[in-house]
């Protein structure tokens, strides 16, 4: 019976080191979570001022976009390719736009992040009318001289009500 109860307690101590081992947080949590939300506000900088060199600077070179509602995925330099009309308009001071994200859950160390959230994107060109998108999405970053996207999952649409509550 004794030898029964100590093997309870070393696995559960087992267990308990495994857990706490693996919630996700950083060892050095105020350090990591910082220069996170740096590389999330550098994102939305670029996006405003239609920076696209520097928007495509923050991901690495064989990053990945899963689209949930294309149901496919592609390297990130063919949607960079895409998109860079709308960083162009922006830059030309014809079109206005701007990304906000709110995270849901974030999983970090000090060298990669798992962030689940909701981005809030809006474009109002000079002609035409102006949009606004809330997603859902998931993104996998590694630090290598700072940090860069490896991959860019935009799940689904989300509502603004989803959006509000993600605050």
């Amino acid at each position: 019976m004794k030898r029964s109860y100590n093997r309870r307690l070393t696995i559960t101590g087992i267990l308990v080191l495994f857990l706490a081992g693996t919630q996700g947080t950083s060892a050095e949590p105020g350090h990591t979570a910082a220069e996170l939300d740096a590389f999330w506000a550098e994102i939305s900088r670029t996006v405003t001022e239609g920076d696209f060199e520097g928007y495509a600077a923050t991901y690495h070179p064989d990053a990945i976009l899963v689209s949930g509602s294309g149901k496919t995925s592609y390297p990130i330099a063919t949607a960079l390719k895409g998109w860079e009309q709308g960083f162009i308009d922006t830059a030309a001071g014809t079109m206005k736009a701007s990304v906000e994200f709110r995270f849901t859950v974030r999983q970090n160390d000090e060298t990669t992040a798992h962030e689940t959230g909701i981005f809030h994107y809006t474009a109002n060109p000079e002609e035409g009318e102006a949009s606004e998108q809330f997603l859902h999405f998931e993104a996998l970053l590694a630090k290598k001289d700072g940090w860069k996207m490896m991959m860019e999952y935009q799940k689904s649409p989300a509502t603004r009500e989803e959006w509000e509550a993600a605050k």
